[in-house]
């Protein structure tokens, strides 16, 4: 008799330590108790898929709507424009029934069939890597695993449980391996980098772009220090980064990322990665929020990224700014109560258009501008097919007059504000 899995947390910010997992008959996509690791970094163990005895439906709403497909981007990763991000399967989303339903495959399996063909997840997103392994595995026949790409992050167990040191890396790196049921992974990062490194930035919150305009030995990042270990979170930056090295010569891993919120903090632990032996650099870095009508600033960081630190491949995530830029921004959202009715002002003024405004315009700054894949993430199959809609659209009429109009007086709204490229501390 086959069971499920029901997650549950009760906050946003409680680690994983403190999931509440409970056993329920079910239909749908089967978890099973062996494709939940413990996350005290015990070895991962042996995953026994369960398959369900029905099959899954294939609806009309499950085609995509004729039209072109979303494109590759050009970059050495070979990665679909739009990338998946699979943390909506986890509860900060979603609730159990949805992640135990067949939606989350139905939306996965619609997204592969409009050329969305690379996923983002990560050990910390609750149950998502097993949501997501246990769906691909349903329709490999129709989607072998050669036909997509997997970026998993690692380091990252909860809100406040950083664990870079060497064992945990590679601990967490074979569970993943485990729970996604692949034998390889295509991109693995250190999460969330900037709870590990040794704090460096003056300012925590505001514009990081000071950062370069006059105060980059503040932020560390002034010529002739790029090798400079400023302490023992540094240390552990560069150790677990060693450590996903002798992954990736093994044949477990194919690139190597770090991801994180300030921009500068990343171009800082970038720039020591490659100066450090081998002196080799970072594949590839992922930044969210960090390129949306509220905040472009990590376009003025691009140059520095690829001249400088001689990153391969840029990712930016999350074009409503994990929902701040959307009708419900979510209780337990980083951004201050100011910046919040900011923002609600200006969709207030902006008009029932501003979420596809905002989602256009991250599209446009991501592909046309700095040529980087963007994250967006989807809980149902009507949202993958919004989405499309939005991105064939910008492919036509992008530079239209009635949407760059648009677009200008949203950024004059939020200019006006006070709060364009504006911040909030992380951590």
């Amino acid at each position: 008799m086959s069971h499920f899995i029901r997650w549950s947390y009760r906050r946003k910010d409680l680690p994983p330590a403190r999931l509440r997992i409970s056993l329920f008959q079910g239909r749908g996509l089967p978890i099973t108790e062996a494709q939940i690791p413990p996350f005290s970094m015990t070895p991962p163990v042996p995953i026994t898929l369960i398959v369900p005895k029905e099959s899954p439906p294939d609806e009309p709403e499950d085609s995509p709507i004729p039209g072109p497909l979303v494109s590759s981007i050009e970059g050495p990763l070979e990665l679909s424009g739009l990338i998946l991000g699979a943390g909506t399967f986890s509860n900060q989303y979603n609730t159990d029934d949805h992640l135990s339903s067949f939606a989350p495959m139905r939306l996965i399996r619609l997204a592969l069939r409009y050329g969305i063909r690379t996923f983002d997840t990560s050990i910390y997103y609750g149950p998502s890597e097993v949501v997501l392994g246990n769906a691909l595995k349903m329709i490999e026949a129709e989607f072998p695993r050669d036909s997509y790409k997997l970026m998993t992050k690692c380091g990252r167990f909860g809100a406040t449980n950083f664990d870079y040191s060497p064992h945990a890396i590679r601990n967490s790196v074979q569970q993943s391996l485990q729970r996604l049921q692949t034998s390889y992974l295509d991109t693995v990062y250190l999460h969330d980098i900037e709870f590990v490194c040794t704090p460096v930035a003056p300012a925590k919150t505001g514009n990081h772009g000071m950062a370069l305009k006059g105060q980059a030995a503040a932020y560390g990042l002034v010529e002739g220090d790029e090798a400079k270990i400023h302490g023992e979170g540094d240390q552990k930056v560069l150790d677990a980064f060693a450590e996903l090295r002798k992954m990736k010569e093994e044949g477990l891993i194919r690139n190597i990322g770090i991801t994180g919120y300030p921009v500068p903090t990343l171009l800082r632990l970038a720039l020591l990665i490659l100066h450090t032996s081998p002196f080799q650099p970072v594949d590839v870095i992922l930044s969210y929020s960090n390129l949306t009508l509220q905040n472009t600033i990590f376009a003025d960081f691009t140059p520095h990224f690829r001249e400088r630190a001689k990153v391969a491949q840029l990712v930016v995530a999350s074009p409503f700014s994990m929902g701040l830029l959307t009708p419900s921004i979510p209780p337990w959202h980083p951004a201050p109560p100011e910046l919040r009715a900011a923002v609600t002002e200006v969709r207030r003024q902006t008009g029932e258009r501003f979420t596809d405004l905002a989602l256009g315009y991250a599209i446009k700054k991501a592909h046309w501008g700095i040529k980087a894949p963007l994250v967006v993430g989807f809980s149902n199959a009507k949202e993958v097919h919004e989405c499309a809609r939005v991105w064939r659209d910008i492919q036509e009429n992008g530079n239209s007059e009635e949407r760059v109009n648009e677009e200008k007086k949203a950024e004059e709204l939020i200019e006006k504000s006070g709060f364009m490229n504006w911040c909030w501390a992380s951590p």
